[in-house]
């Protein structure tokens, strides 16, 4: 729970600005979330509000967001109640982790009238209630009888209360004697920073093992192993955070796991080191919008992407399930020879036999010893018909070995190829490398157009570009059609290909504009190579690397696949901080 109590209190007093606005618009783009567009001192400001269980917020939006056709009940029911109203107050009550906005509105009758619109940031309890001059509640978005809460229940007409009341000592409220009578009563075998957690409300998980880390280097130890020094330091960290929350010494921080957001605060955050990096933001609202939108686009990239990956997967188990029953039926052709042997005796024998015969017995003249054979044959066929069964059977096994040949053959491809476009799912850096992905399955026939109501053309995005030590231009293909195009079309004959050995991966092009790369630049090409393929999460593996002349696409062949000849091979580390060093700026 990274927005707590004290990120909600500074969050207060930085929107204490929106006190006096106007609320002129009120709309409900998503089952959770509001917006408030406000107009006070001559400018406007968005204002969102979110009651998402993960994504519970408040702050000043700069995002648009797509409203439905036909607004929700709740949003017209704010419009009817609070549209014109005016913001009177903005305050968090008892340090709980809610904003209450008093609210200047207006009757049918034009008469004013004192409403609230309480927002609740609790987790899976999160709400957005709207509470009448007498306290009753008019409407809440997420409403919540007896059945869902035995000792809270939000519904129209109720007497709105308050959350009940956790029995731990407010942190910032309490008598600081009281804070070290509780530590010096705690047991010896107590962790400081579930200590801090389980003993007092409003403050994250993350604070308090900030809070242990900057006095103890750790960020939990039992109480136990502290020295008279250290146990004298933790405290003061307590009270430093005291200090900080009274004087508002608030630095809105967002905390960085490579790219994506992992966690913020209102203070910088030390325990991770180098671990993950962190960003100041000039305010709470652009660190909670930023944080938010990222993460949101991060969740929507993963669900299209596990959508893609599943379609992939099917087309697969269908490609090997068809694979598997042609190699089963190829299998059956081997006795084709059975087939022309019985035929070739009957047609021997056809002195001796005669029409309603069941079986042939002759010798076997195609063995040693010519042993005696047993031939089936049709009572309803002459000698001749049942000679001509055999011969016919003989055929259509043999017309069917080279069509499943040449049949088993493209499934194999196909197995291949799908493997690789899976392979690129995995490593897909943005929506457009998976529309990219889409577009090129269902060219391929391997998935159905998507139906939507207008078709836009979508610009296809350009292959990944790195600068090596050297200077020298290295172009990264992101999926199987970009990795045709390069290869086929943009390099010159002269310019460097390379591709891991033997697994799936990206074309990689080193452009060398008749110069002959230098052995270093070689290996930050084959560096790439590994990390953007199938050998991404391994050791050292090999790369083999040639000219481009040297490359040939096969007629009909599925995109990314290629045969190439004259090639040497390298061995080369994934490594994704040689990746971003060589990122092209």
């Amino acid at each position: 729970m990274p927005l707590d109590a004290i990120c909600i209190n500074a969050l207060a007093g930085e929107l204490q600005s929106l006190v006096g606005s106007k609320i002129d618009k009120v709309q409900q783009p998503e089952r959770d979330l509001i917006i408030l567009s406000l107009r006070g001192a001559g400018t406007g400001s968005r204002l969102l509000i979110s009651a998402g269980a993960g994504t519970a917020r408040i702050h000043i939006c700069n995002e648009s967001y797509e409203n439905p056709q036909q607004p929700p009940m709740f949003c017209m029911l704010l419009r009817k109640h609070i549209v014109g109203a005016r913001i009177s107050a903005l305050y968090q009550p008892e340090f709980e982790r809610m904003l209450v906005f008093e609210l200047d509105a207006y009757d049918e009758m034009g008469v004013e009238v004192k409403k609230k619109l309480i927002v609740e940031m609790m987790g899976r309890n999160s709400n957005i209630i709207l509470v009448g001059p007498e306290g009753h509640i008019i409407e809440c978005m997420r409403r919540v009888d007896s059945d869902m809460s035995s000792y809270r229940q939000m519904l129209p007409g109720l007497f709105y209360h308050m959350p009940p009341k956790q029995g731990r000592p407010n942190f910032l409220l309490a008598a600081w004697d009281e804070i070290e009578n509780i530590w010096d009563k705690a047991p010896q075998d107590a962790i400081t920073d579930k200590w801090i957690q389980d003993s007092f409300f409003g403050i994250s998980p993350l604070v308090c093992r900030e809070l242990s880390y900057r006095a103890l280097g750790e960020v939990s130890r039992p109480k136990l192993q502290l020295s008279p020094e250290e146990n004298g330091r933790f405290l003061g960290e307590l009270s430093a955070l005291r200090d900080r929350v009274r004087d508002r010494d608030f630095t809105p921080t967002m905390l960085l796991s490579g790219e994506q957001p992992s966690d913020f605060s209102f203070m910088p955050i030390l325990q991770y080191e180098d671990a993950v990096s962190s960003v100041s933001c000039r305010s709470f609202s652009e660190l909670l919008e930023s944080y938010f939108t990222r993460r949101e686009k991060q969740e929507q990239m993963r669900r299209k992407s596990q959508s893609l990956l599943k379609n992939v997967r099917s087309a697969h188990e269908r490609s090997l399930r068809k694979l598997a029953a042609r190699r089963e039926e190829l299998l059956r052709t081997a006795d084709r020879e059975l087939a022309r042997k019985r035929g070739d005796l009957i047609t021997a024998n056809l002195y001796r036999m005669k029409k309603g015969d069941r079986i042939l017995e002759a010798e076997d003249y195609f063995e040693n010893n010519c042993p005696l054979i047993k031939i089936p044959l049709d009572p309803l066929k002459s000698p001749q018909q049942n000679a001509a069964s055999y011969y016919k059977e003989y055929n259509k096994a043999k017309t069917a070995e080279t069509y499943l040949g040449d049949l088993i053959e493209k499934g194999e491809k196909e197995e291949a190829y799908l493997l690789s476009v899976m392979d690129e799912i995995t490593r897909a850096e943005s929506e457009r490398d998976l529309m990219d992905i889409r577009r090129e399955l269902t060219e391929t026939g391997f998935i159905r157009q998507q139906k939507t109501g207008k078709r836009e053309k979508i610009r296809e995005s350009e292959p990944l570009r790195f600068i090596s030590s050297a200077g020298m231009t290295i172009t990264v293909g992101r999926n199987n059609s970009q990795n045709d195009k390069l290869t086929t079309k943009t390099a010159r004959r002269t310019d460097i290909w390379l591709h891991v050995q033997k697994l799936h991966g990206s074309h990689v092009i080193i452009s060398c504009d008749g110069v002959q790369p230098d052995e270093r630049t070689l290996f930050e090409a084959a560096s790439l190579a590994a990390y953007y393929s199938q050998a991404r999460g391994s050791g050292k593996v090999p790369v083999d690397y040639t000219q481009v002349r040297n490359v040939k696409k096969p007629s009909g062949s599925l995109p990314g696949a290629v045969i190439y000849s004259d090639y040497r091979t390298l061995l080369a580390q994934p490594d994704e901080r040689l990746c971003k060093s060589l990122a092209k700026k």
